[in-house]
């Protein structure tokens, strides 16, 4: 039985895991959980629960955790990823810290978990309070998935004394299938699977998976990637982010990375309908900066293809219910900024 503890979590949250408890222990062999909606609207899917708690283990086998390790429940549990720490616990015999889901996990904590899987946005938030960035090195197993880890943040994590992994995954695979580590000597770039899952390429670059333990199917995804002799992958952005502007094919999430190195303020890269060249760069982005001054940095940063050719200052970057940039909102967005301005 899995003994949380309560102290740092509201009533609501507390309800919400007593009702994942009660539907993981009823007859049913399924549960359902919801898609992130980064791509479109969200989607409710039926899982097996033998195949997720196959999945647990294998992330609780490759991390070395122990029966009696804390581990720590900061995500919302109607998506896999909260949904997977709880199995994870349950199966792997782990204490729970249950808390509020929210942009400071830690915050209301004492002492560090063993174990933490948290969103990009999180991590970011931690490491700008000191008392929360001193617990979050002191978590002895961080995972990191719901979205890409850009250039600083990794930069940030590297001295890290404790393993800190990126994952790849999605609730097709019940949470990840892959890891690469963010800090010390093994740092890389590059996603490195478990042994029970096979990977290639499709005939149009994308990345196909086939995880039999957690997925009967063979899975092909949106993501454009890259393989390695050594059968590591690394992506390289999502086949639905590919601009076609002027006959070049730009990858959002690439001019992102690139970015990110200077421009601080939150944002994204998507494009609008542009009668001459297709599709036009289009970078949205929050904060105090100017948008003559972004536009700087883009021209010092970026390639002159790669550089937006239109710039729109809004009061915050859509957001899935997991902290993924919403890309359908913010195209739709951008594009009816530009209407605005009669194009």
């Amino acid at each position: 039985m899995v003994q949380p503890l309560t102290h740092a979590a509201p009533p609501d949250i507390h309800a919400s895991f007593r009702d994942f408890l009660a539907r993981w222990r009823d007859d049913s062999p399924t549960v359902e959980v919801q898609t992130s909606g980064s791509t479109g609207a969200p989607k409710l899917m039926r899982v097996e629960k033998s195949r997720m708690e196959a999945g647990a283990r294998l992330t609780c086998a490759f991390l070395g955790l122990h029966e009696g390790d804390s581990a720590l429940l900061c995500m919302p549990l109607q998506y896999i990823a909260g949904k997977m720490v709880v199995v994870r616990a349950l199966t792997w015999g782990l204490r729970l810290v249950v808390v509020q889901p929210s942009g400071h996990p830690l915050a209301g904590l004492d002492e560090a978990p063993d174990f933490a899987a948290m969103i990009p946005m999180q991590v970011y938030n931690s490491l700008q309070v000191p008392r929360e960035c001193e617990l979050l090195r002191r978590v002895r197993h961080l995972i990191i998935g719901g979205g890409a880890v850009d250039a600083a943040l990794s930069d940030a994590l590297r001295d890290f004394p404790h393993t800190v992994w990126s994952t790849y995954g999605m609730t097709e695979t019940l949470s990840h299938i892959a890891l690469r580590r963010l800090n010390g000597p093994d740092a890389s770039d590059w996603y490195v699977p478990f042994p029970s899952v096979d990977i290639r390429l499709s005939a149009r670059g994308t990345l196909v998976i086939h995880a039999p333990t957690v997925n009967p199917d063979v899975l092909e995804t949106n993501d454009i990637a890259e393989l390695d002799l050594q059968g590591r992958f690394r992506i390289l952005g999502r086949a639905d982010n590919t601009i076609n502007t002027g006959g070049v094919k730009v990858q959002a999430e690439q001019v992102e990375a690139r970015l990110s190195v200077r421009l601080r303020a939150p944002f994204a890269v998507t494009s609008v309908p542009d009668p001459r060249l297709g599709e036009a760069v289009t970078l949205v982005y929050a904060g105090a900066l100017a948008t003559d001054e972004v536009m700087r940095l883009c021209r010092e940063s970026l390639p002159a293809y790669w550089c937006p050719k239109h710039c729109y200052r809004v009061s915050s970057i859509p957001r899935t219910g997991t902290g993924k940039v919403a890309r359908a909102e913010v195209r739709a967005l951008a594009e009816e900024l530009r209407k605005g301005e009669g194009e």
